[in-house]
């Protein structure tokens, strides 16, 4: 159905496009060649498409996966679709099908395929929430690995899964504060007759470490079903929240700590956007920022910028920039103490300046020259951070990024005088999690939360 879809809404854009193009009146154009013709390769590019599709595995279920991961694959596809048709075109000497026109057929086959997909994806959870569309799971383990699967995955009725029941060799039953838990139906040595008389679409190995002799008989008898198996290793607390399976010297290892933008090409994506951002966001402020260079240069005495070595990338220092909003002090205070409410170093227009986060304006350069990005874990003095790494487990991870103007601790109200064990559980999940969809997300929900920060002081 997937594929019968997507071909005819290639071709349905196909029309829509002729018509923006050559029959609008919108957009100028010269004389078109036959429709016919268009027609055609409109049709080899549909096959294209389905067939790249097929090859990255698009039409598989995505039950588990967020509507990001379809969107990324949605713009590669369609994005090589097109770079293989105008390799076609280049061969067969089709120069007159309009270049402009193929770049709004593109765009056009993202949006619209985009759309219908986010439309079938949220009816699907609306029919799994009300209990159709159910996938069935039995859980090995009733300790407190399967319990914290179970209660996870209670959050999520959206995803469709229901517990069928547990298996477990040393409990019979659910304590009276797990009775409301389904229930435990036999011993792992039930697996398989209960796979014969219950309909179960997934296994999840909840179990400890010691039964690890187990798993290879476990693994056979859901093979032997035709049920897929998962396994929940005892150790997921110390994994991140996308493991990644790498090899080395012939052997499948667990890489610990996988970041998105170790990659070449995400970290050139994201600083190709972080230039043209900051850029941006400079021109379009330049009279703001002249006003607020006035503003403190009017109402107190001392420099305009006011400069702060910060740690970023790699655990490297940089000087960091904001407008000044206090009054001129020793480098050892500004940069070992916090800043309290009604702290009396601040000038008046430097409260505004914070309150509203306009201080932070002259960050941009910083992106511009390489030492922040524009989304990122927020920097923070070396004196803190000394202190931080000793106290909070997994400080120092955020350092494996640029920091940025904004994050996702921050667009979440995570700003000034807030916990810095819940900034950091935020920095990891963005650290993990990057795309670029995600900082177009923070971004947008940055500017509609608005910049007054009532914890900033």
């Amino acid at each position: 159905m997937y594929v019968l879809v997507d071909f005819t809404v290639i071709q349905a854009i196909f029309l829509l496009s002729w018509w923006l193009k050559f029959k609008s009146g919108w957009i100028p154009f010269d004389t078109p060649i036959s429709i016919k013709n268009y027609l055609l390769w409109s049709c080899v590019y549909g096959i294209i498409a389905v067939g790249i599709s097929y090859y990255t595995n698009f039409y598989t279920s995505k039950r588990k996966k967020q509507f990001s991961y379809e969107v990324f694959k949605i713009i590669q596809i369609h994005v090589a679709s097109l770079l293989i048709l105008l390799g076609i075109l280049f061969v067969f000497k089709e120069v007159h099908v309009s270049r402009s026109y193929l770049l709004l057929f593109l765009i056009n086959n993202i949006l619209a395929t985009s759309f219908y997909r986010y439309v079938v994806k949220s009816s699907l959870r609306h029919l799994r929430q009300r209990g159709y569309n159910k996938q069935f799971i039995l859980i090995l383990g009733a300790g407190t690995l399967g319990r914290q699967f179970y209660e996870n995955l209670q959050q999520h009725p959206d995803l469709g899964f229901e517990v069928a029941g547990f298996l477990d060799d040393h409990q019979l039953e659910h304590g009276l504060e797990h009775k409301h838990y389904s229930p435990i139906v036999g011993t792992i040595d039930d697996l398989e007759g209960l796979m014969d008389s219950m309909l179960i679409d997934e296994v999840v190995i909840a179990l400890p470490l010691e039964a690890h002799a187990k798993f290879g008989k476990i693994i056979n008898t859901c093979e032997k079903a035709g049920v897929k198996t998962l396994i929940i290793p005892d150790y997921f607390d110390f994994l991140p929240s996308r493991p990644y399976f790498d090899n080395f010297a012939g052997m499948p290892l667990i890489n610990v700590r996988d970041i998105p933008l170790d990659e070449m090409r995400n970290r050139f994506f994201k600083r190709l956007f972080d230039i043209a951002f900051s850029l941006a966001a400079i021109i379009m402020t330049s009279p703001l920022l002249i006003l607020i260079a006035l503003g403190i240069k009017f109402t107190s005495p001392g420099p305009v910028i006011f400069k702060q070595e910060r740690v970023g990338l790699n655990r490297r220092h940089f000087m960091m920039y904001k407008f000044r909003s206090m009054r001129v002090q020793s480098e050892d205070s500004s940069d070992t103490k916090w800043t309290t409410e009604n702290d009396p170093r601040k000038t008046k227009f430097g409260s505004f300046l914070r309150k509203t986060s306009l201080d932070e304006l002259p960050q941009f350069f910083n992106v511009l020259f390489g030492h922040m990005s524009v989304v990122g874990p927020r920097p923070e003095r070396p004196y803190f951070v000394d202190q931080f790494k000793e106290e909070i487990p997994k400080y120092m991870v955020k350092h494996h990024i640029r920091p940025g103007i904004t994050g996702w601790a921050q667009s979440n109200g995570l700003r000034g005088d807030t916990s810095i064990e819940d900034r950091i559980k935020y920095d990891i999940f963005y650290i993990e999690n990057w795309t670029f969809l995600f900082d177009i997300r923070i971004i947008w929900k940055t500017i509609v939360n608005g910049f007054i920060n009532k914890n900033a002081y």
